[in-house]
This record gives structure tokens, sequence and C-alpha cells, in this order.
């Protein structure tokens, strides 16, 4: 079936990239080495030249899938009235027996089993990589098949026998109860020999169990033992998948190209590491108690701290995850789209935006770091206070804001917030550990901003804070006001923002990021879903705000459009589908959030 629901995949990975497992068996989508390399399958972008490589049965069967308790290992169940398969798919994880990282080759393994009675299997491999840009030739070996193309090269070890299929293989087997089948497709830059491309995938027979342990041991160090603890443990996995062991970078979301909007034009690569997707992770995992996770995206930042200044001031909002700089956007033409969702886009030319929010986001992580995580350095304060300065000084600029909306720099209340967010934190920080600081004049600068916010940002005929000053529009990064302690929950000003918000932001509980009507929006043809982390905001506020009864309808309601496997993308449809890139970080990190303030609240 051409063009499989979003929500139908499953997500493998090994902290360098992951794999789109769909229920059929078929993974549509992955790219190699890492997160933001290019493709060698790419089916979810074009069903017909995108590459796919499926492993599924030949009889008609009902399609389960599911994770191993605790773990990033994927089980696609096949029950048929013959018999029962599945495909066990893992990424081997790159550590050493001491748990550190080691560089290792990137492969995906699949082991096909029969469980009952007796199933016939049938595979198809057809990679396309680089985008379908590049192409490759089919070398059959003894133990399996090499595609061979200009820079990258793949491997495919097979226990049966491969049959050529234009530029792809395919294979039949039948198994009997009890008896397995373990393929593996591996990357290599450049192959010289095939015993090299294609010896032992699974670098020893313990690859399985030591991918299981890895997983159920971090598991393990979760504290969250509140009501959803399920769904907080799958949320915090797929965070953990979207890391960049190398770097400790993380990036916004496995995928690029998913529309927000089916046919649309909002279709963008978020393969990347936002600053502020990022930092909100970190406070994520922090809450989780994950303090590993945040001290080396802090050794990540600390470098981009580092930098020399660019045109948008100390930071770029995203990079790519070795920390480069440079991530043009282009158009890929040759390519269909998500159901014809065009253009297809790879790189992403916010790059370059100015987005003043980031700083706020940031400095709040390196001051929850330094409170639950370690103390940081004097070295790593001195930067931070050229970065504090800056906002000082430019904090009063128009900007693109969260959204990046492509329709000219306003100046967006959010974007005040958190450039208040920045100074705050900075004066807390200062006081805690007595790091010098003009903290008469950073006090002064904070004041100001928050008097512009409450005098521009706020409209009293409409009781509600509006999206940019002298606008009309609603913007559900309002919701973020108590969040970040800029206000009381319950005052009169947060509670009109909030009604205003469930009556016109809101549809059948879920919120959309902001009004795309006349009022709003961002430079762009076209609607889109609602955002599903607004939603977990407004679940936040409310709760706060002490509504409790309502905020925790719409958490439960919302916890019922995850897929399946308890994953979000990044919006909602109208009829409940997935749309955007997925797994996105941004919404599960949210579900963290809002299940440990619910939890704390309920009591």
């Amino acid at each position: 079936m051409p063009y499989r629901p979003i929500e139908s995949y499953g997500v493998i990975g090994d902290m360098c990239s992951v794999a789109l497992v769909g229920t059929d068996g078929a993974i549509d989508w992955c790219c190699m080495p890492f997160f933001d390399s290019p493709s060698i399958f790419a089916a979810i972008l074009d069903d017909e030249k995108g590459g796919s490589f499926q492993i599924t049965t030949a009889e008609a069967c009902t399609r389960k899938q599911m994770y191993l308790p605790d773990t990033n290992v994927l089980l696609t169940r096949f029950l048929g009235a013959g018999g029962v398969g599945e495909i066990c798919d893992f990424m081997p994880i790159h550590r050493d027996r001491a748990g550190a990282y080691k560089a290792g080759r990137h492969q995906i393994v699949r082991v096909a089993r029969c469980v009952r009675g007796e199933v016939r299997f049938v595979l198809k491999c057809r990679p396309a990589i680089d985008f379908a840009r590049r192409p490759h030739q089919v070398l059959l070996e003894r133990r399996g098949a090499i595609f061979d193309s200009d820079g990258l090269d793949l491997g495919l070890l097979s226990p049966v026998p491969l049959t050529r299929d234009g530029d792809g293989v395919t294979a039949e087997l039948v198994l009997k109860y009890g008896e397995s089948a373990t393929f593996a497709l591996r990357h290599v830059e450049d192959w010289t020999t095939a015993e090299d491309l294609l010896s032992d995938p699974v670098q020893g027979d313990d690859a399985y169990e030591r991918t299981v342990e890895f997983w159920r041991r971090w598991s393990a160090k979760s504290r969250y033992q509140g009501r959803w603890r399920e769904m907080v443990q799958r949320s915090a996995l797929a965070l953990k998948l979207l890391t960049f062991e190398p770097t400790g970078a993380i990036v916004a979301a496995a995928t690029c190209g998913l529309p927000e909007e089916i046919g649309g034009e909002r279709n963008w690569d978020y393969r990347y590491t936002w600053i502020r997707d990022a930092a909100f992770t970190i406070y994520a995992f922090l809450r989780l108690g994950y303090t590993e996770e945040a001290a080396r995206f802090m050794d990540w930042l600390r470098a981009r701290i580092a930098e020399e200044d660019g045109p948008t001031g100390p930071l770029q909002i995203m990079y790519r995850v070795s920390g480069g700089h440079d991530l043009t956007e282009t158009v890929l033409d040759h390519l269909d789209g998500y159901k014809g969702s065009r253009p297809v886009r790879v790189g992403n030319g916010a790059a370059h935006q100015l987005q003043l929010d980031i700083y706020g986001e940031l400095i709040d992580s390196v001051y929850l770091y330094d409170k639950y995580g370690s103390p940081i350095s004097y070295d790593s304060w001195k930067k931070l206070t050229r970065m504090v300065d800056w906002v000082g000084n430019n904090w009063n600029q128009p900007d693109e804001g969260i959204w990046e909306v492509r329709g000219g720099r306003r100046h967006f209340v959010y974007s005040k917030l958190q450039c208040w967010v920045a100074l705050d934190r900075a004066l807390r920080l200062a006081q805690k550990r007595s790091f010098p600081m003009d903290r008469e004049r950073i006090s002064r600068v904070r004041d100001t901003i928050y008097e512009s916010i409450m005098q521009e940002g706020y409209r009293e005929d409409l009781t509600s804070f509006v999206q940019s000053y002298g606008s009309r529009a609603l913007d559900a990064s309002a919701l973020m006001m108590p969040l970040v302690r800029f206000l009381s929950p319950t005052d009169p000003r947060m509670l009109g923002t909030l009604d205003r918000t469930l009556a016109e932001l809101t549809s059948d509980s879920l919120v959309h990021r902001y009004e795309t009507g006349k009022h709003g929006g961002d430079g762009l043809r076209g609607d889109e879903g609602t955002f599903s982390i607004c939603t977990f905001w407004l679940v936040e506020a409310m709760a706060r705000a002490g509504r409790l009864d309502e905020a925790r309808f719409i958490f439960e309601k919302m916890l019922t459009y995850a897929n399946h496997l308890g994953l979000y993308s990044e919006e909602i449809g109208p009829t409940g589908e997935s749309l955007g890139n997925f797994p996105q970080a941004f919404t599960h990190l949210g579900l963290i959030s809002a299940a440990f303030c619910l939890d704390r609240a309920l009591g």
C-alpha cells in the first residue's frame, strides 16, 4: 500500500541515526551514517523512487507491533491462519563493555522468526541512496548483496540466496516453528572486499542481548514513578533515540519533508539540533534523573558558545549534529512528497533567522543544569555573560519568533518573554553562585522587558496576551508564561488568556499554535494541524491554575492520539492522523513535563 500513515511506523536507532519500520515490516526511512546524512530509504517521501527494505509474510495476516519492554527493540508480528511470524528489528549500540561510546559500523539487524506453525517470508530490498539522487550497482555475493554507489556502500548479509530485481534484491524463505533467520544491512563509506562488508553483521552472538541490556539499564535510571509511567518512559526512550552519541547533540525529529498539511508546503527538515528544542529536552532529561545526557549536551553547547558571533548574534538557532553551520535549504523536485505534499526540502533556511527566544530557553537549561546536574565553571559563566549582555542590548529587536515565520520580522511576545527569562535566570544563577555580574543593569533591563510585555503584549479588549505587539492574533506560546514563572498561573491576565485560547485556538481539546486567518499567519499558504506540544502546554497551564479536572481530561485525551507504540509526530490532523516530522522531540518532552506537573498537582 503506497504511503502508509505516518502513525503506522515504529522507530529504532543507535543514537547516530534511526530507521522507521512500518507495521507491514517495511523500512521506509533511514539516513546513514548520521541523522542529517542523505537517506538510503525514503519511500515515505516517494513511494516509487524513495527506496524501501521490507520483510513481510506472503499470506494475508493481522499485523501488530510492540517494543520489548523498556527498550527500543521493535517487534513486528504477523498473525496468520497457518502460523505466526515475527520480525525483531534493532540497531546495535556503539558502546564498549564499560559503557563508553565506541565508534563502530552502522547497521540494521532484522531477525525473522516463526513462533507458531509455518510462515513464508518475503524480502524486498531496494535502496535509493542520497534521496534517490545517487545511482548504485547491485553485486550478488556468496553471503548476500552489495549496493555499490559513489561514496556510500551498503551490504546486505542474508542467510538465504538473494535474487537481483532491477536495482534491488528479493528472496523468499519458509520458517517452521522455532526457526529464525538473521539479516543485516550495514553501511561503509567505501568497500574493498566482499568479506569486509559482509562479515559477521552482529559482532558476536550477544549483539541482541547487549542491545536489550543497554536499553533496559538506561530505562531503569528514570526516577519517574507517577500515574503515566509507561507513556513517560516511552517518551524518554524516544528522546534518547534522538540524541547524537558522538557529540551529545539532540535532533528535533528523525525525518524531513513530512507535511503539516497533506498537499501543503510546510514540509521542513528537522534532522538538526535546534537550541530551543535541545534545551527543552535537557529539562525533560533532568526531570527524569538523566544527568549524563544533560552533561553531554552542555559539552556540545560550550563549543557553540565559544564560537565567534554570527550575523544574528552569539548563537545560530540550529546546527548540524556535528556542530556545523551549513544547513543550506534545497528543494528535491524529483520526489513526489508524502501523499503528494511538495516541495520536499532538505536543509533548513530558517537556520539564519533571528529568534531571540533561544537565549531564554538556553540560559534556563543552564540554570537548571547547575541546580540539578553539576555546577557550571567560572569560564562557562564568563562566556554565558557575554550572551546575557547581548540579550540586554538586543531584546527590543523584531525577530522571526519561535514558529520561524517566513513573512517578515515582528515583535513577538514569546520572544520578549524568553529574553526576560534569559536575564532573570542569569541573575538567579549569579546570586546563587556569587558570580560577578552587573546586576543593577541586568535587573533594570529585565524589569523593562516585563513592563513592555504587559503594556504592548496584552490587549484589554481581548483580555488576553497576543502573538505580537500591535496584533490581535492569539498564540499558544503565551501558555508558557506561568510555566517559566513570568506571572502567576491565577493572574487574571493569564486566566483570560487561558479562556481565550480554549475558545479560539482549541479544537476538541487540541490546540493550534496560532491563528492562520486574517489576524495571524506565517507567510505561507494553507493551514496545518493542531500542534501537539501546545496541547501539553495547555494541560500544564490549567493544572497550575487549579483547573485539575479539565487538565487531566485533556491530558488523558491527548494520550489517545499517540500511535500504537506511544509515539507522536509534530501535529495532529483533523481526523486524528499524525502530521509533520516523526517522532518529534518537542511533543515527547511536553508530555513528560505535563505528566510531572499533573502528578504533583493531583498529589
